[in-house]
């Protein structure tokens, strides 16, 4: 009787449960070396969004101050245009008050300004003030063709450049407006008289020097 020798095509027995083991640490280990990628990548999203979010928010800022400007420029723009055309404005009405206001300083100079009449003026007065109208225009001052208008024109031996003379009618401003020059009288230092006066300075000059200087007190 012949004996039965084992194949070699039985494959030995696992247990179970040392293969399931198996199993659950390698798919512990994909999940663990998939999550590492997937969370930078979420990152990454998120610091392109905060990215974005704060260009728009630099844009808007950007945006917002320029409107800012513009209106501050507009509201200074319409505050200059106000103010001119007030002072046109009071220009235009107060150029037709000036003659009277020359017919009120002829009254008062000939001393003509008394009841009634005073009062009305001095009332008249204080209201172009108050719309800003100033007089300009005194006796002695240079004379300034940008604010003077020389109606008459003489010599003096007493002046040493251009002078007014005599105010034939006052100049009128509003602020740096002027509505009317003041109409004068000039005088110019007489001919060859500067002349005369640097020779005579010249001699004075050459005589200290040949005496040895002035005379010491």
């Amino acid at each position: 009787m012949t004996e039965e020798t084992p194949g070699f095509d039985e494959k030995p027995d696992v247990p179970s449960d040392a293969a399931s083991e198996d199993a659950a640490q390698e798919a512990e280990s994909a999940d663990k070396a998939g999550s590492a990628p997937a969370g930078d990548v979420k990152d990454v999203a998120l610091q392109a969004q905060l990215d974005q979010v704060r260009t728009a928010l630099n844009e808007r800022t950007a945006d917002l101050q320029r409107l800012q400007a513009e209106y501050q420029n507009y509201r200074r723009r319409v505050e200059r245009d106000r103010v001119t055309v007030k002072e046109i404005a009071a220009a235009n009405l107060l150029s037709e008050l000036l003659p009277t206001l020359d017919d009120i300083g002829r009254a008062r100079e000939h001393g003509e300004l008394v009841g009634g009449f005073k009062s009305v003026a001095e009332s008249l007065e204080t209201v172009v003030a108050k719309l800003g109208l100033q007089q300009f225009g005194k006796e002695g001052e240079p004379f300034d063709p940008t604010i003077h208008e020389a109606l008459m024109h003489s010599y003096a031996p007493d002046v040493t450049e251009t002078t007014c003379v005599a105010i034939l009618q006052p100049g009128y401003r509003i602020g740096e407006r002027t509505i009317r020059p003041a109409r004068v009288a000039v005088a110019e230092p007489q001919p060859g008289a500067q002349s005369a006066k640097s020779a005579s300075d010249e001699d004075t000059k050459a005589s200290d020097e040949e005496s040895g200087g002035p005379d010491e007190g």
